[in-house]
């Protein structure tokens, strides 16, 4: 079986949480850099990893790596590359870019090299000199890095963040993505109670639930490759089917939501409604200061993203809405409670040192994650 190499893009931040994922796919040849888990597969890793994988964004194919100090280098080498392998005679393609740290840094300059060096490729495969373009489409990614180039094809299409649930949002939501990573970095299981005190359009309740429910988050959309006839068509029919399988869509966690917002809180029931986890996440009309923790039980979770100051403009609107998590928390220790933010005075307002802080960037803001962790719950 060929194996191809892949890249999978990572936030800043993220990369272990990604390559965490890679291993329960089963993926042994992973390597991890800045932005970035690369890994390598046969042809079924694409239809696996785009409907399976919840902290990337997308997973791209990886045609060639090599250094490019000159617009002619950039040229020759990738016209070399084996393109006439994917891109088809009809094919439809693009090409983004991006440059740091490198000699190139004309983005414009590397997208248009790089374009014409496809298309003399191409045109000595298909021998013409015109494309209808018209048949499926191909994202081309130039990316250089420290004078090195490396030139993909997106497989995915629109990023994976987008699963397809959220119709509706609040301003500033929390990409789906950055709240499984959140999840995913609590250690929360489903057997316990998860609760998001300012949930907005829900984010987090419903990707906790479809991880309880192991549903796979790309399990209703569609993806760029799909329509590649390198990929047969029952690849992705059949990997959908397998993840369908593995899904428990009978089991019921306890995933509870709040928010003050009686608008945001309408979005969250349609958004859960349509992600298919509307039965089993409950959302309330709340402010934070009322919250009471579900049923008074121990041991439970506490996620949230809270508005801070970029967000929200207010500062002494934030410190009270902290103070109030604290003194809710911090009623009952056995709950753990992990908090994103890009306030450096968390901790003061909510009362107490965090156990852990991790660096994470919420799109281009950086922030905190502070970490709160409960005792575990005694054996039964």
């Amino acid at each position: 079986m060929q194996e191809y190499k892949f890249s999978a893009t990572a936030a800043f931040g993220l990369e272990a949480v990604v390559k965490r994922e890679m291993i329960k796919l089963g993926f042994t040849d992973i390597k991890v850099s800045d932005g970035r888990v690369d890994f390598t597969g046969g042809i079924e890793a694409i239809p696996v990893c785009n409907i399976g994988m919840r902290s990337t964004n997308r997973i791209l194919l990886i045609i060639g790596e090599f250094k490019a100090l000159t617009f002619d280098e950039l040229f020759e080498n990738a016209k070399a590359l084996p393109w006439e392998e994917w891109i088809t005679k009809d094919g439809k393609f693009t090409v983004t870019g991006k440059s740091v740290k490198s000699k190139l840094f004309s983005v414009p300059d590397i997208q248009s090299i790089v374009k014409k060096a496809v298309v003399e490729k191409l045109k000595k495969k298909y021998k013409t000199d015109w494309f209808d373009e018209t048949g499926p489409e191909y994202t081309i990614r130039a990316a250089l890095l420290n004078d090195t180039a490396t030139l993909t094809i997106d497989t995915t299409g629109a990023p994976l963040h987008k699963r397809g649930y959220r119709e509706r949002a609040v301003l500033a939501p929390l990409k789906e993505t950055t709240a499984f990573a959140l999840i995913d970095l609590s250690y929360w299981k489903r057997d316990r109670i998860l609760l998001d005190p300012l949930c907005g359009s829900g984010t987090i309740p419903i990707e906790a639930a479809l991880i309880a429910k192991n549903i796979a988050p790309g399990l209703y959309r569609n993806f760029a490759s799909e329509k590649w006839p390198q990929i047969p068509p029952k690849l992705y029919n059949e990997t959908r089917e397998k993840f369908k399988a593995a899904a428990d869509f009978s089991f019921m966690p306890e995933i509870f939501g709040s928010d003050r917002d009686e608008d945001a809180i309408e979005i969250a029931r349609h958004n859960a409604a349509i992600a298919g986890v509307g039965d089993c996440v409950v959302f309330e009309t709340r402010p934070l200061s009322e919250v009471v923790l579900p049923r008074e039980r121990d041991y439970g979770f506490a996620i949230t993203n809270p508005p801070y100051g970029e967000r929200l403009g207010a500062m002494r609107e934030v410190e009270k809405l902290y103070a109030d998590m604290g003194r809710v928390f911090n009623r009952n220790k056995t709950w753990s409670v992990y908090t994103l933010t890009a306030d450096e005075d968390f901790e003061k307002f909510f009362g107490r040192r965090a156990d852990a802080k991790r660096k994470l960037y919420n799109g281009t803001i950086k922030t905190d994650y502070y970490q709160y962790h409960g005792p575990k719950p005694p054996r039964k």
